[in-house]
Formats: C-alpha cells, structure tokens, sequence
C-alpha cells in the first residue's frame, strides 16, 4: 500500500512541478518530464527502501522517520538533478524545488496521518480496561513520554487528565491535548477537583529529599502514587523512562544514597579473606553482597541456618568474580571450639559480626537464649579474632542498646562492652555499629503490615506515639562496612537514622500505597509489648558527640565496664534462672547493678 501511495505521490509531485512552472507544455509529450518521471520513481522507492520508509510502524512516526523522509527525498531529487545535467546539460531548477517541496510534504502527510488517525481512535477507544483518571506531575521530556504512550495504549487501563508542573511558563501549554494546570503544591486540589485516581511522578533528575515530600503530598491524597525510575537507573540503561514503578515505603524516607569512600573500603577488602557471620540474615546477606563487590580472594558465610546459608552462597554464585573463592559455613556462633576453628583454619583479615537474636518479645521470653547468643556468641568470635590476630572485627549492633528496658537490648550493650574491653589489649582493631530498625527484613514490622494489609487488615499498632528510625538494608550495611574501615580499637560507631517516623504514620501509608484508605483497612492499637520502649536513642546523654567522622557516620563515648566487672558479670549469668536474668541484665547494661556488687564482693 506504501509503495502505490509514494508511486502516485511521486508522479503527482512532478508532473504540478512542470505544469505550475509552464502551464502550456503536453506533459504527455514532453521527453525530459518522462524521462524525469522514470527517474524519480526509481530512485525514490531505492532510497526508500535504502532509510527503511518501508520497515516502519508509523503508527508511532516522530522526527526520527521525518529524518528519515527528508534524506530519501533530498537524494532522489538529487539523482533525478544528475540525470538532466547527463542528457541535456541543465537542470530545471525551479521545477525540482518545487517537486522536492510537494514531495517531502505528501510523503510526510500520509505517514502522519495515519498516526493521527491511530491516535484519534485510540483516544475513543475506551479499551479492555476502566481507565483510571491520571495525573502527571511534571511537563518535561519524560512526562511527555508518559502522556504519549498513555494514549498510545488505550488498555493501560489510564485516561491523562492533566498535567502539573512548578515552570510558570508551561501553565496553559499542552502537551498531545492534555493540559499543564498549576505547580506541586496544587496537587492536593486538582486531585479532588478532577476525581483523580492515580499519579505518575515523571521527574527522573530529582532529589531524594524533594522526591519523598511529593510522594507523600501525593499519597496523602489517597490516589494511586507511581514513578518512573530515577536519572542514574536511565542512564545506566536498567530501566527505560517510561516503566513506571510503584512507590515503596522507603522511598517516602528521603535518604540520601550513601557514597562511600570506595579507595578506603577496596584497601580493606580487595584481595582479602573476609568472613560474616549471621550469613543468612537481612544485613548479614546484604553485606555479604556489598562485601562481594569489592573481590575479595575468599569470602565465608556463616550461619546456623542450613536453608539461608544455601540461598545466599546460591545467589552469591551467579555474582561471584572467578577470582573469589566461596566458603559455606554451617556453625554456631555458642559453640566456642568450632568458631576458634573456623578462625583458624580460614584465617580471615575481616570479620563481620551480624549472628544475633533480635526479637523483642521473643527474647523477653527467652532471656537465657539471648544470652548465651547475644554475649557468649559475640565473646566467642571476638576472643577467637583477638588469638588469632584477626586485623579488623566489627560488631552489628542495635539502637535498642541504648538505656535498654529489655533483654535484647541489654544483651546487645553488653556485647559492645566485650568488644571495648578486649579492644585495650588487643592487636585486633575492634568496633561496634549502631543502628535502628531496617525496612524490609525478616521479622519487622513492614512486611507483617503488609501481610496484614494483603488479609484485608486490621493493621495493629502497639501506641500512636511510638516512633522509631529507619533506614534500608543497603545503605545500613553499606555504612558498617565503611564504619569497619574507620576503626581504631573500641569505637562504638553510630549511624545517622535521620528522623524518626511514627510507626503509625509508617501503617497509613503503607494501606494509601497498597490502593486503600483508612476506611477499608482498619488500624487498631494493640498496646505496647514487654520489653518496649515508646521511643528509640542512638546515643545516651553521656555517649553524644556532634561531630561526623565519616558523612553519616558519628563515634559515641560509650564506655565499657572493667575487667574484673565483665568476668564477674559473666560468671554471674551463667549461673542464674531465667526468672532473674532479665532485671540483672537491663541493670548491667545500664550500670545500675553491678558496681555495689562487685565492692561488696571486693
């Protein structure tokens, strides 16, 4: 059908070239019009063939096919030039600009024309699918493309209604009929006042902390809140600009990407053997991953788990460099002999250790677990490190540590004190690493919402007070292992958690972005658990320094205990009932207790 069209195109465009410019001649009988004729038509559906104006879907026809038009045109004028300078030296000028202008003109109109006709059919065709009345917030290159291929597509199942931008130059503009209406901070309005259902964000190049206070005006709003990816996801060719995403939880965090110092870090582990223990965990896992990125000759993975230290060495296999050498480790961190095993016979230059029990209410219940876990694990793999001259060894540690009401959370400090205390002596550069709750892994409260939510809720809360921070697990795990380059021997290192968040505020808009609102998923307050605290502290009054050591990264003055406190102490809890541990232990680690005793003791 395209080459009949471009043939009777072709024809028409040179025979009213001729007639305009000399209306008496016989086009019939006029042997240079013939002989041009002839020519046109071959060299136009050559160079046709030649730019592909054939191989085409114009259906989505843009500047690059226009291009395309203008080049086979231009050339075919051009041979259809040579061949009257050929036969009858001179070349009607006139003749062929005016042939070349027509030219361009209908085969550009046809094949546009059938993208408008496509277009308009498209846009009464309601589709499969109920459209969804959409917003786009932002007018730029990509919120273009969005607006386009909506319309392109009619069984998206979405009908673009406007446009928003904060450029007071786009306003009253539209973009393929659809209207640029006013700035971000009219979002709330418009949605209400043109019922909209959903919003697609289309502004790849902007900030984090930007980005996360217009999805949550968006969110707030109750419509459906999407994105496309960021600027660096495009670039990088991982995703195109228009797959649009659905907004997560951390994204309304607004953290900033960590940036770590890259040549320190490879320093460290470039090479090296490397051994995490909690393998298997949610930050145990991810470093793992991290720690995989910079190749270390040989990295171990530790754990009790049987099932999780098979998923990530499996996941770690696909990944892995040729030139690192994987060690699967099943193993108790309580049991002493087989970790001053592995450190020995693997003899690694790092240890990370992320093998705890973190539960709350699990260990109020099981206090002695947490202890012989928590404190005995943790001296097992530091007094392993510190005989056999492990280099750096670096605890994960909690926030919960911090004035600690519960047996977790006590557990946890007196760990970091174990670590301190073998720090004075030792050749080994010990350091702990605090930070709050991790979005996303195993056991936090993000996935029970959202398994919550999927069950139609209601969503439980223990108080509409209790806040805690949060980060993801990327960035908490890229910032352990940057803290464990910073060591000097006993730092009790502290990361920036930003604000804290309400964990009911954290349930809204988990229900706004799962596509309900508070009237269809319930939230109910279920009352705070033993062992909890309404609030969270990355460092007491006492352990608070202002300054960064790293970005994002402070040191506390957390003190430790003495020697003959910690051996007294650890005889102590070995010898005591479940029923007596947890005051004993919240009162140690607060340093309440054990002073007095070890005077009357003395």
């Amino acid at each position: 059908m395209l080459f009949f069209i471009d043939s009777t195109i072709v024809l028409f465009s040179i025979c009213i070239g001729y007639f305009i410019l000399s209306p008496t001649t016989n086009l019939f009988t006029n042997k240079m019009l013939l002989i041009s004729v002839v020519t046109i038509q071959l060299a136009h559906h050559f160079f046709a063939w030649f730019y592909g104006l054939y191989r085409k879907t114009w259906t989505y026809a843009s500047i690059g096919e226009l291009k395309s038009i203008f080049k086979a045109v231009s050339w075919t004028i051009f041979v259809v030039a040579l061949v009257q300078l050929t036969l009858i030296q001179d070349i009607y000028f006139r003749a062929l600009a005016i042939t070349w202008m027509l030219h361009i003109l209908l085969i550009g109109g046809s094949r546009l024309s059938w993208r408008l006709y496509r277009e308009t059919v498209n846009r009464n065709h309601t589709g499969t699918v109920e459209a969804k009345r959409t917003m786009i917030v932002g007018a730029g290159q990509a919120g273009s493309m969005i607006v386009r291929q909506i319309l392109q597509n009619p069984d998206c199942g979405m009908q673009p209604i406007l446009l928003i931008d904060d450029d007071m130059k786009k306003r009253g503009l539209e973009i393929y009929g659809v209207k640029i209406c006013g700035g971000t901070k009219q979002i709330p309005s418009f949605v209400k006042d043109n019922q909209i259902e959903k919003i697609i964000i289309a502004i790849p190049s902007m900030g984090r902390q930007q980005m996360a206070e217009l999805l949550k005006l968006c969110v707030d709003t109750g419509a459906r809140t999407q994105k496309i990816p960021r600027i660096e996801d495009i670039m990088t060719g991982k995703v195109s600009v228009t797959d649009i995403q659905d907004v997560k939880i951390e994204d309304l965090l607004g953290r900033d990407e960590v940036q770590l110092d890259m040549q320190k870090i490879a320093t460290k582990l470039t090479g090296k053997t490397i051994m995490i223990t909690g393998a298997g965990g949610s930050i145990g896992s991810e470093i793992c991953r991290q720690v995989n990125r910079f190749t270390p000759k040989k990295l171990i993975l530790l754990g009790h788990g049987e099932n999780s230290i098979y998923l990530i060495e499996r996941e770690l296999r696909e990944k892995v460099s040729p030139e690192t050498e994987l060690v699967p480790v099943i193993a108790d961190v309580q049991d002493r002999q087989r970790i001053f095993d592995i450190v020995s016979e693997q003899n690694p230059d790092v240890i990370y250790h992320a093998a705890a029990h973190k539960h709350v209410p699990l260990m109020e219940a099981n206090p002695m677990e947490a202890v012989k876990n928590n404190i005995f694990g943790t001296k097992n793999v530091a007094e392993a490190a510190d005989t056999f001259g492990i280099k750096h060894f670096v605890l994960v540690s909690t926030d919960k540590a911090v004035n600690p009401p519960n047996v977790m959370g006590a557990t946890k400090r007196f760990a970091e004190m174990v670590v301190q205390n073998l720090a004075k002596n030792s050749k080994t550069k010990f350091a702990a690493v605090r930070f709050g709750n991790v979005l996303g892994s195993r056991g936090s409260v993000v996935p029970l919402f959202k398994k919550q939510i999927a069950e139609g809720g209601p969503v439980t809360v223990t108080d509409p007070e209790m806040t805690r921070y949060f980060m993801t697990i990327p960035e908490a795990s890229r910032l352990v292992i940057q803290a464990g380059t910073l060591a000097r021997g006993g730092e009790v290192f502290v990361l920036d958690m930003g604000e804290p968040v309400k964990i009911v505020d954290l349930a809204k808009n988990l229900i706004n972005l799962s596509g309900y609102n508070e009237n269809e998923i319930k939230i109910e307050f279920s009352g705070i658990r033993p062992g909890e605290k309404l609030f969270e502290e990355l460092l007491n009054e006492n352990e608070r320094q202002s300054e960064h050591v790293f970005p994002k990264i402070y040191i506390g003055k957390a003190t430790p205990i003495s020697e003959l406190e910690m051996q007294y102490v650890l005889d102590k809890l070995l010898d005591m009932r479940s029923s007596e541990l947890k005051d004993t232990l919240v009162g140690i680690a607060n340093r309440k207790v054990v002073e007095p005793e070890i005077k009357m003791m003395v």
